[in-house]
């Protein structure tokens, strides 16, 4: 009896085996999953009409360039680094409306500041020149499939090499031939409630002989949201983290000037840090309309602050106003003598606002637009379009320079300083290098790094933001009644979530090994049968299972 149990024990010790097997095969086909975080392509509406990325789950095959001009990508995920996309190929699948599955953009590692100064070495000014024609293709599009960006690495690379080298490119992977899938699974985005924007405005109160003195102000301001391709990349460290950095560097310097009796000017210093700057700076224009008109009236003038990270030898003064203006003249030879004695150029551009067009350019023609003389610093020499250079993808920390930042604060400070204490047409440093007055770069250092780290894309960017709470006590650090005023976006503009996620990876076999796998497992199970009958009753009982039963021939009545 012994010997039964014997056999029946080995025979499922021998099951039990060959199971493992399988789980531990399919197994090792599960790990040869990848999991990357991926920023998606804003999705928004503009006076109702839908643009951006419409669709956030993504599940097809990838594929990758070269394409077939005939293929059918429906049902591909094309992927592909940013420097090998061929433009005029995305643009004429996005007029013509072709069909895509989806795509996802590598950006260089350079763009990123996780990567330092490690990755692969490419032209930035390339890099720059692409992205600003390829920003621009896809947030003016509808496109009704997932886009996505993400940061080239060693699992892109592995993925592109084996897509090309098994030809996958000029006929894209399926079911049937195998390659990689890609995996989104998120819910569709919904909408967002219109987004609260905020103001931050501080003051230096000059000094007064008599209380009913009404003490001319001169405003200082500077927007600090963003608006880009993909929002949880839109750092804008230049445009325009470069003027937040140079104003609250800015009020540090008069606040240590402002903080004693005796050097304490007879003007008021007023620090505004506004949002909504990307939508014709609608946070400026409620910031304004909150005002009393006296105070409006007692600005003598605005000096708004605009991408100054970036210029080399000539800073651009915007104005509305024509140059031969009095007061504008006077600004401007203010800041050419400073200018002179540090070794460059300002050069005025006049545009003259249209009271009628909603669009607004420079930040100063909100306060133009309420009878403010104002103009605008900044290191371009044009307007940027409607939602350009507003935190673009190429808008990194290595995009701005706190060099350049700095001689924009020394420039303003020094003009200021001349025009509030009566110095000017003499050379006189106030903030001179190596002073207890001097410009402190670690200051604009760190506040740049802490912009480029953050993005502040308003819908994205709470009230409740640690930002927005850093903003807030930097500000009354230096000067005195901080105010914050909240306040909804006007406009068009609806916004929608799922700005991130994880893709995940998946090397997928084709048909022919999925069949081969079947036919292996089917022959295995088989035979294992075959031995679990025989062990256990006899070869004669498997014979008998597997031959013809006889026909019983019916008796004839």
């Amino acid at each position: 009896m012994a010997a039964p149990a014997t056999t029946e024990a080995f025979s499922l010790s021998y099951s039990m085996f060959s199971l493992l097997l399988i789980l531990f095969a399919c197994v090792e086909l599960g790990d040869a999953a990848s999991a990357v975080h991926v920023y998606r392509l804003i999705q928004y509406d503009l006076a109702g009409v839908p643009l951006g990325s419409r669709i956030s789950h993504l599940n097809h095959h990838a594929t990758s360039l070269p394409i077939d001009p005939n293929a059918d990508l429906s049902r591909s995920a094309l992927v592909v680094p940013l420097l090998d996309l061929d433009l005029s190929f995305l643009r004429d699948y996005i007029t013509k409306k072709k069909p895509l599955g989806g795509l996802v953009i590598l950006l260089p590692q350079k763009l990123s500041n996780k990567f330092g100064d490690f990755g692969k070495h490419v032209d930035l000014s390339r890099v720059k020149s692409v992205l600003n024609e390829l920003e621009d293709l896809l947030v003016h599009a509808e496109l009704p499939y997932p886009v996505y960006f993400a940061y080239e690495s060693s699992t892109f690379d592995s993925l592109l090499g084996d897509i090309r080298g098994k030809n996958f490119s000029s006929q894209p992977a399926t079911s049937t031939n195998g390659g990689y899938k890609l995996v989104i699974s998120t819910s569709e985005a919904k909408k967002l409630s219109p987004p609260t924007i905020s103001n931050f405005q501080g003051w230096l109160p000059g000094q007064k002989d008599g209380d009913s003195e009404q003490l001319p102000t001169i405003a200082i301001v500077a927007s600090y949201d963003t608006f880009g391709a993909a929002p949880s990349l839109s750092v804008g460290s230049d445009s325009n983290g470069s003027g937040v950095a140079a104003l609250l560097e800015i009020a540090r310097l008069f606040s240590r000037l402002y903080s004693n009796p005796k050097t304490r000017g007879k003007y008021n210093l007023l620090f505004g840090l506004t949002s909504g700057g990307p939508y014709n700076y609608n946070g400026t224009q409620k910031w304004l309309r909150s005002f009393d008109q006296r105070v409006r009236e007692s600005i003598d003038y605005a000096i708004c602050l605009n991408s100054v990270g970036s210029w080399d030898n000539d800073l651009w003064m915007h104005v509305s106003k024509p140059p031969e203006n009095v007061y504008i003249k006077e600004i401007y030879d203010g800041f050419s003598e400073v200018a002179q004695d540090m070794g460059f150029s300002i050069n005025v551009k006049h545009k003259k606002i249209n009271i009628s067009n909603p669009r607004v350019a420079w930040e100063h023609e909100q306060f133009s637009r309420f009878r403010v003389t104002a103009l605008t610093l900044s290191g371009l020499s044009a307007a940027p379009e409607f939602l350009q250079s507003t935190g673009n993808l190429h808008d990194t920390r290595k995009s701005a320079d706190e060099k350049a930042i700095a001689r924009t604060v020394k420039l303003v400070a020094e003009s200021l300083a001349r025009q509030i204490y009566g110095h000017k047409g003499k050379k006189i440093d106030i903030f001179a290098d190596g002073s207890s007055l001097a410009v402190n770069s670690h200051h604009i250092r760190s506040w740049l790094d802490l912009l480029s780290r953050t993005p502040r894309v308003a819908p994205f960017l709470s009230k409740n933001n640690p930002f927005i709470a850093a903003l807030k006590k930097e500000l009354s650090d230096h000067t005195v009644e901080v105010h914050v005023q909240n306040e909804v976006l006007d406009g068009a503009f609806t916004f929608y979530d799922s700005t991130e996620a994880t893709l995940n990876i998946y090397q997928v076999a084709g048909v022919t090994f999925d069949f081969l796998f079947l036919m292996v497992l089917g022959s295995y199970l088989i035979v294992l049968f075959s031995f679990l009958v025989i062990t256990t009753r006899g070869l004669d009982d498997l014979i008998n299972i597997f031959r013809r039963p006889a026909v019983r021939k019916s008796k004839s009545a």
